[in-house]
Order: structure tokens, then C-alpha cells, then sequence
């Protein structure tokens, strides 16, 4: 019997939440080692398991994977969640790079404070229904799925953008009906909607301790 895979990251969302996501819409168990002390993070770096001496991390079949696209990737190719061809893929990576670049603008929100962070939540507003919740909204007219006739990684971390965004924004969705029915609709695929039950590995939003573990680790 393999395996299963184990994610070594902070006990929160940050770059590992979208391989979590990944995983549970492809219906894989996995462990997860929580860092929360600078010494475990430098033994990693010692031993030689971070390549570029950073997490994300996950070891699985026999290989210890960094960077979270390359992990993300090959989760996807291995379990039939990236397309059937080379054109399928290029449009799902242009899709993915879109939610990419909009969680990058979420994720750190809990480290800001004051102005800085109330200027950061009107920009994810501002680029979310500006510029990347229509391209998603057209690219899903007459469809299910943003590429093709099955679910892949661009729909699972489309559903992830939105449900974060949603967290600062409520009505983020408002105008996009499109979108409204595909939160919806992929919510119920079994696999994502156990991920998304209370008790599983989903992580919620980030908390003062998961700051402050992440600078104390990172930073001091």
C-alpha cells in the first residue's frame, strides 16, 4: 500500500491551503506535519529536504516536492485533474495563474494592519470583480467546467478564490450569476463538498497565533 502524501507547512492556509484543496477534490488522504518552532523549519533546510530552503513541501511517491506550482502540478497530472492535451493544460495554467494571482492578494491580509490592510481589502475587491471574476464568468457560459467537459485544478481553485474572497467580501458575487451557479454546482461534487464539511483538513482563516508562528519561524 503507498503512502499517503505528507504536507509539511505552518498549521494554516497560506501557499500549502491550494494543495489541500487539490487533494480533497481528488479524494486523497494525507498527513501533515505542522511546523511551530524555527528548529524543526532548520533541520528540513539541514537534512536537505527544501531544495530552495522554503515551504511548501510534500513528500510523496518517494520524492520530496517544493514550490507550490510544481506540487500543484503534479497532483493534478497524477490524479486526471489537468486536461486530456497540451491545449487543455495551457488554458487551464492561464486559469490557474489568474486565481493564483488573485489569493496572492488575500493571503496576506492577516499580517497587515490599519490603512495598509484596508487599502489591501479594496484592491482584492477592486481586481476581483474587475478583472478576473468576468473572465472567469464568460469563460463558464454554456459550460460546467472552465476547460473541457470534466473537473480539473483551474475549477478547484477557481471554487478556492471565491469562497476566500467571499470572506472579505460577501457580495462579491452579486453581479456574476455565472459564477454564483458554479460555486454552487462544484460545491456538491462529493469529494469537494466533504472537504469543505467541519473536521476536514481545510484550514480556516488565518489567526493571530498562525501569525505570529509564521514570524516567529520566518522572520525572528
Amino acid at each position: 500500500m503507498a503512502q499517503k502524501p505528507k504536507l509539511y507547512y505552518f498549521n494554516g492556509r497560506g501557499k500549502m491551503e491550494s494543495v489541500r484543496w487539490l487533494l480533497g477534490a481528488a479524494g486523497v488522504e494525507f498527513d501533515e506535519e505542522f511546523l511551530e518552532t524555527k528548529e524543526q523549519y532548520n533541520k528540513l533546510i539541514e537534512v536537505g529536504s527544501l531544495l530552495f530552503q522554503q515551504v511548501p513541501m510534500v513528500e510523496m511517491d518517494g520524492m520530496k516536492i517544493v514550490q507550490t506550482r510544481a506540487i500543484l502540478n503534479y497532483i493534478a497530472a497524477k490524479y486526471n485533474l489537468y486536461g486530456k492535451d497540451m491545449k487543455d493544460r495551457l488554458f487551464i495554467d492561464m486559469y490557474v495563474e489568474g486565481t493564483t494571482d488573485l489569493m496572492l492578494a488575500v493571503i496576506p491580509l492577516p499580517f497587515q494592519q490599519g490603512d495598509a490592510k484596508a487599502k489591501q481589502i479594496d484592491l482584492i475587491k477592486n481586481r476581483a470583480v474587475n478583472r478576473y471574476f468576468p473572465v472567469y464568468e464568460k469563460a463558464l457560459q454554456g459550460q460546467d467546467f472552465l476547460v473541457g467537459k470534466q473537473l480539473s485544478i483551474a475549477d478547484v481553485q477557481l471554487l478556492e478564490a471565491i469562497l476566500m474572497v467571499e470572506e472579505v467580501h460577501n457580495d462579491v458575487l452579486s453581479h456574476f450569476p455565472g459564477l454564483q451557479a458554479f460555486k454552487t454546482r462544484t460545491s456538491e461534487i462529493p469529494t469537494i463538498k466533504k472537504f469543505l464539511q467541519p473536521g476536514s483538513k481545510r484550514k480556516p482563516m488565518p489567526d493571530e497565533k498562525y501569525v505570529a508562528t509564521v514570524n516567529k519561524i520566518l522572520f525572528s
